[in-house]
């Protein structure tokens, strides 16, 4: 970083050491004791550089999108799907599914800028448990897990030479 600061400052030296760089328009005084005659110094001139012109996209004024998925897995019991649109500044969606025990959930919702966001909750379906992978193990209530036990003491805290 101390090289690059280095060199940053001797090209500084150099420009401003080049002849002729920062010159002003004076006429060098001469040799013998009789000074030159002043010469006129012009106003500075000054370059216009156009702005850049930037290209914005356009905006649409409705916007509009639409899209749904939706998984089914029978080794694991997930099943569930969802789909929305937006057409004339309102939403309109839905998504749906199986609870824990066995329910299937189902959401349909509007939203715009009227009216905010509105839903509907459906539950329907039965009381039995979905299914659920084989290879999920529980362990039993009555087993008791121990906590971990520090093999090592912590070292005293204070001053070092004490």
């Amino acid at each position: 970083m101390y090289a690059k600061l280095f060199m940053l400052c001797c090209a500084c030296a150099l420009a401003a050491a080049a002849p002729g760089i920062y010159d002003i328009g004076y006429a060098a005084p001469a040799v013998s004791h009789s000074y030159a005659a002043p010469v006129a110094v012009a106003a500075p001139v000054y370059k216009t550089v156009a702005a850049p012109v930037v290209h914005a996209e356009p905006i649409d004024p409705n916007p509009a999108y639409s899209y749904a998925y939706g998984v089914a897995d029978p080794h694991t019991g997930d099943h569930k799907d969802a789909q929305e649109t937006l057409q004339n500044g309102v939403v309109h969606g839905s998504y749906s599914l199986v609870e824990p025990d066995g329910h299937l959930r189902k959401v349909t919702y509007t939203a715009d800028k009227v009216n905010g966001f509105n839903a509907v909750v459906e539950r329907t379906g039965g009381t039995h448990a979905a299914p659920v992978a084989a290879h999920v193990a529980v362990a039993p209530a009555h087993v008791a897990v121990a906590a971990p036990v520090a093999k090592y003491a912590l070292p005293a805290i204070g001053h070092p030479w004490r």
